[in-house]
């Protein structure tokens, strides 16, 4: 069983940062592919960026390629989403979730977990 924790969401202007981090731990920690999906009011999950174990395979969705990056520390346990010049319509709970040997593509197209963080909201309003 593995436990996620998101941190790092909150109330930011239009245009500007703010860095999600995700802890996980648990059993075989080193074999989940770890993604970002987020929930906006009245719409469906969508996979915004997932990280493969060792980091060597990554995937965005288009909406967010050249604006938000993924990285991820194996000896800490933690993956982030550093996200920049962010839009209205990036508001949403974004969730961690991990997947047991899930290729990145397949995990945030659908998407999917395995486990999943409790949430944390990014709200971008001037």
């Amino acid at each position: 069983q593995l436990q996620l924790v998101e941190s790092g969401g909150g109330l930011v202007q239009p245009g500007g940062s703010l860095r999600l981090s995700c802890v996980f731990s648990g059993p075989s920690t080193e074999y989940y592919t770890i993604g970002w999906i987020r929930r906006a009011p009245g719409k469906e999950r969508e996979g915004v960026s997932c990280i493969n174990k060792d980091g060597s395979s990554i995937n965005y969705r288009d909406a967010v390629k050249g604006r938000f990056t993924i990285s991820r520390d194996n000896s800490k346990n933690v993956v982030y989403l550093q996200m920049n010049s962010l839009k209205p319509e990036d508001t949403a709970v974004y969730y961690c979730a991990a997947a047991f040997m899930r290729d990145v593509q397949d995990m945030c197209g659908e998407p999917v977990g395995d486990y999943w963080g409790q949430g944390t909201q990014v709200t971008v309003s001037s």
